[in-house]
């Protein structure tokens, strides 16, 4: 299994709403960015990914899985365009802020860090366990 950090503005898609879409989930669409949409060609199925929120609260707030693989984004006819599909595994129990992370040196390389642009990002495994602890899960959760 491999990690991931999906980014979201909570105005226009939040947790909540993440959450509310259930089992079934919801395609990660609108992202025009070739590196963020290589690294949803190179997820698997039960891959588990942050949720983040951008700009507004700069925090982790919950946990994803992917569920659908790379497909067409049904946002655009473009075909160099396309996106997984991912729901909602649970809740952070403790968001983990941006700060946070910055101020954490083992997460100094983390590509958040370095690359905070960067809508869909991998996360390395040490990193990924990090987080979750700072956050209140145990990582193999």
């Amino acid at each position: 299994m491999r990690y991931w950090l999906f980014k979201s503005e909570p105005f226009k898609w939040s947790w909540e709403m993440q959450k509310a879409k259930g089992k079934a989930g919801e395609q990660w669409d609108g992202v025009r960015n070739y590196q963020a949409r290589n690294n949803m060609r190179e997820m698997k199925l039960g891959d588990q990914g942050f949720f983040y929120h951008s700009n507004e609260g700069l925090e982790v707030v919950g946990i994803v899985e992917v569920c659908a693989l790379a497909h067409p984004d049904s946002t655009t006819d473009d075909p160099r365009w396309e996106c997984v599909d991912i729901r909602a595994l649970k809740d952070m129990p403790k968001p983990v802020s941006l700060p946070d992370i910055k101020a954490n040196p083992k997460l100094a390389d983390m590509v958040l860090v370095n690359n905070s642009r960067l809508s869909v990002q991998p996360v390395a495994p040490e990193e990924w366990a990090e987080i979750c602890r700072m956050g209140g899960l145990d990582a193999a959760t």
